[in-house]
């Protein structure tokens, strides 16, 4: 009975509750630890999330400068946090800021996707919009809408 046990628990170690691909199973996601020198996103990749989160609703009166730093905030939080971590940012006219938090990274076939979510803050008052992103190859993350 006791070598039934220990088989069983080591089957349900090793099998864990990651999703698999056809091909076999995947390794899991791991957000970079740091993001590049100097805090800025490229543009290809901010342009790549096709407006993220704070294109929608929660973005309106905003400014571009403003949904910018949204964006990359959006970005960041995806790319290079932990789960739980807020990446916050603020605007620098105005009394606009935010901040996003991705949840735990998983696998879908072969690409990473990251539940998150987006809180923009005007004049105290804060509106929660919440969605799905996908990585790219490139490096890119892309929202499914």
């Amino acid at each position: 009975m006791k070598i039934r046990v220990a088989l069983v628990s080591a089957l349900l170690a090793v099998s864990g509750c990651s999703t698999l691909s056809r091909s076999g199973p995947t390794s899991p996601v791991t957000p970079v630890s740091t993001p590049p020198t100097g805090g800025k996103v490229s543009t290809s990749i901010v342009s790549a999330m096709n407006g993220g989160l704070i294109g929608g609703s929660i973005g309106s009166g905003l400014s571009d400068a403003e949904k910018r730093k949204g964006l990359e905030a959006e970005y960041k939080a995806l790319e290079y946090n932990t789960s739980g971590q807020k990446v916050t940012w603020k605007s620098d006219n105005s009394s606009h800021y935010g901040e996003v938090t991705a949840a735990q990274p998983y696998r879908v076939g072969s690409q990473d996707c990251r539940q998150y979510t987006h809180t923009v803050y005007t004049s105290g008052a804060g509106v929660t919009a919440r969605g799905t992103a996908c990585r790219n190859a490139d490096g890119s993350w892309t929202p499914l809408t």
